[in-house]
């Protein structure tokens, strides 16, 4: 009977260690996951994103927030246009603190360079990274 108790035991210890490393890496998978900011327009006022060039992982989230007057997009140049697309803002956002993100999911793995429509001409493209 002490042997049964004990497997018993074993049993149930060995479930609730199993569950909580189940709940644990679940915790720990969905708190890596970032978001970053990404200027549309300098401090300054300049033409640019900032940064310039930005490395994320699959998942992370990017968010472009409008920083002066100006207005400005997000459009993606790249070959596949379903990227393209999905990724891209073609909205102008006109004020200042408005702002557009987007989840980068894990078919995204790549190099993407990308551009504000209005202001591509003076040199406003970025790069981003998906690892």
């Amino acid at each position: 009977m002490r042997g049964f108790m004990i497997k018993n035991l074993l049993k149930r210890g060995t479930v609730l260690v199993l569950a909580a490393l189940v709940v644990c890496l679940g915790v720990n998978l969905s708190a890596s996951a970032e978001t970053f900011t990404v200027k549309m327009g300098s401090d300054n006022g300049a033409l640019v994103f900032e940064p310039s060039t930005l490395t994320i992982h699959e998942g992370d989230t990017v968010k472009w927030v409008n920083n002066k007057a100006y207005p400005h997009n997000i459009v993606f140049g790249t070959s596949d246009s379903e990227f393209n697309d999905k990724y891209s803002y073609k909205k102008l956002l006109a004020a200042p603190g408005q702002s557009f993100e987007k989840t980068f999911e894990a078919t995204a793995a790549g190099e993407y360079s990308y551009f504000c429509t209005p202001h591509r001409g003076a040199g406003m493209v970025g790069k981003l990274v998906v690892e």
